[in-house]
């Protein structure tokens, strides 16, 4: 194995230091992930695919989306009411 002078072991060690901060700043950018916006989908039977609620999207054809938000004001009651007995995600 070549030996290195202490010079280019000083500079192997900034970069080690460098890739390990850029890994660690990567890491931190993928547990954040996480947090990602809602978006919309047409899936391929034709349903609508809700996609950032969960790990797996909630997919319902039109009128089951028209049903639940004919509801929206009966489910916002529901959960006020409740709010003492539901969990939150965090």
């Amino acid at each position: 194995m070549k030996q290195l002078g202490s010079y280019e072991s000083e500079m192997s060690e900034q970069e080690l230091q460098a890739e390990i901060e850029r890994l660690r700043a990567e890491n931190e950018k993928l547990k954040n992930k996480g947090v990602r916006a809602l978006s919309l989908k047409v899936s391929e039977k034709g349903a609508v695919s809700l996609y950032g609620i969960g790990r797996f999207p909630v997919t319902l054809y039109k009128e089951q989306w028209a049903k639940i938000l004919g509801m929206a004001r009966e489910i916002e009651a529901f959960i006020r009411e409740n709010d003492h007995l539901l969990k939150a995600k965090e």
